[in-house]
């Protein structure tokens, strides 16, 4: 491991987050937690001793001036029965930065050193309490930003994924076994596994899975990072409203006047569940201004990248040539078509109906300025997110790391596979192929890993975790 994450360190940080609040977190794990505690603690009650699992009450105590920091709260994890299996104090500190600054910067005084950004959690997995799998769910369930993501982060630290790859790296063990007794007993010529029954278990009970696995991280990543969604159209149909609407708070300029909106606009919801990003562009048509030229193009940039289009047409208006070529590039991509402005009048409503049904789409009518009709929009947009074209909530999703390794197995199955349809397969050769993909198998648990890759991977933790 990198020096400044020496296990040999007591380590101590604030472990919630900055601002105002009723309570604030100092952690301390290592062999020093507890007697760095009772330097600086003075019970409120005389007590035998600090016993494990208790809250007591009392005073932090500057051991060298006297001074009283603050009244806490504190408790004493004894090991291996704490998060980091190591001796963990907690103190329950009044919140505010200067409070918790000047506690943390006595407990640092008194001989641990400040924690770096995920080392608690690292400590958790070098001592055996969670798997790397495990420990990346810890940062994704602090980081989550849907309901739906949040479950799959809780499925992979329930140990989900892990059962999954544990799973499958038994299979290839087994398989592996009678693989390398055919290597190291030739002479005996006894056929442990017929070439074509080995063949078959990899591809049903192996393959498949890892296959099913791999795509579960590109649905999973949906729900994980959200998706882009553009809403699009002709200037004045009331893009910036639904925006508005959306969001349920006045972000964008609403105006009648066509144009308003010249660039894109980018916030964060959830709708259905789902974390979208909301792209506001500019009115898509033809334009002699040089500004509002370059924000059409743009427009244009944002709806061919968009996980999904919300296509708006303003019912005030009927259906014309101009629109007509607009969705025409817009059909192709996954959309949905929105009838605008339903409540008001003139009304075209059933011209725009007529113009999605010739196209075979079933059109949503909605007032964004009334908010009528924005339950079925979001429903509509987290079925079309739940869709096949993107797939449904799998059970499990690998991230980005964990879904290379899969790739990297993968790729060793189809070496033992690849020599499983010769004539006169090679055991050793089948032998590297299963190999190579139990090594990557256990990359995702944390049985093989390098230390630059548990510093990359703890570096995104937040101090204090």
């Amino acid at each position: 491991m990198h020096p400044r994450y020496s296990t040999e360190d007591t380590i101590a940080a604030i472990a919630t987050p900055p601002g105002r609040g009723a309570i604030g977190v100092i952690k301390i794990s290592g062999d020093e937690a507890k007697s760095i505690l009772q330097a600086i603690f003075k019970p409120a009650k005389a007590h035998r001793g600090l016993e494990p699992r208790r809250l007591y009450y009392g005073f932090i105590v500057d051991p060298e001036t006297g001074e009283r920091l603050d009244e806490v709260l504190v408790a004493y994890m004894k090991a291996p029965h704490s998060y980091t299996r190591e001796d963990v104090v907690e103190i329950y500190a009044h919140s505010g930065y200067i409070n918790l600054r000047k506690i943390l910067e006595l407990v640092l005084r008194m001989g641990a050193r400040l924690a770096e950004p995920g080392e608690f959690t690292l400590r958790a997995f070098l001592n055996g309490r969670i798997d790397l799998a495990q420990a990346e769910a810890i940062e994704e369930v602090i980081s989550a930003k849907s309901e739906v993501s949040l479950k799959l982060a809780l499925k992979a630290l329930e140990g989900k994924l892990s059962q999954r790859i544990n799973q499958l790296k038994e299979a290839i063990l087994e398989m592996l076994a009678h693989v390398e007794t055919a290597i190291d007993f030739p002479e005996e010529d006894i056929e442990i596994l017929a070439p074509h029954e080995l063949k078959k278990r990899l591809k049903e009970e192996v393959m498949a899975e890892i296959e099913r696995l791999i795509s579960a991280q590109e649905e999973g990543k949906v729900f994980r990072e959200g998706l882009t969604l553009v809403i699009a159209g002709k200037p004045n149909v009331g893009k910036s409203s639904l925006l508005n609407a959306l969001l349920k708070e006045d972000r964008a300029i609403v105006s009648s006047i066509p144009g308003t909106t010249r660039d894109f606009l980018e916030e964060l919801a959830t709708i259905g569940g789902l974390p979208v990003k909301l792209v506001d562009t500019a009115g898509l048509r033809e334009t002699e201004d040089p500004i509002e030229k370059v924000g059409v193009e743009r427009a244009w940039q944002k709806v061919r990248s968009a996980d999904l289009v919300v296509f708006l047409v303003s019912a005030e208006a009927e259906p014309d040539e101009e629109t007509e070529t607009i969705y025409k590039e817009i059909e192709s991509l996954p959309h949905l078509f929105v009838i605008n402005k339903i409540d008001l009048t003139p009304n075209y409503v059933a011209d725009w109906e007529a113009f999605a049904k010739s196209r075979g789409i079933s059109p949503i009518k909605i007032s964004a300025s009334q908010e009528i009709g924005l339950e079925e929009l979001s429903k509509a947009i987290a079925d079309k997110v739940l869709s096949r074209s993107f797939g449904e909530v799998p059970e499990v999703a690998p991230n980005l790391r964990q879904k290379m390794a899969l790739v990297k197995a993968k790729e060793g199955l189809e070496l033992a596979l690849s020599e499983l349809e010769k004539k006169e397969p090679l055991p050793e050769l089948i032998a590297i192929g299963l190999r190579s993909a139990l090594s990557s198998l256990s990359e995702i648990t944390g049985e093989v890993t390098t230390e630059d890759l548990l510093n990359t991977i703890f570096s995104r933790f937040c101090i204090g975790k």
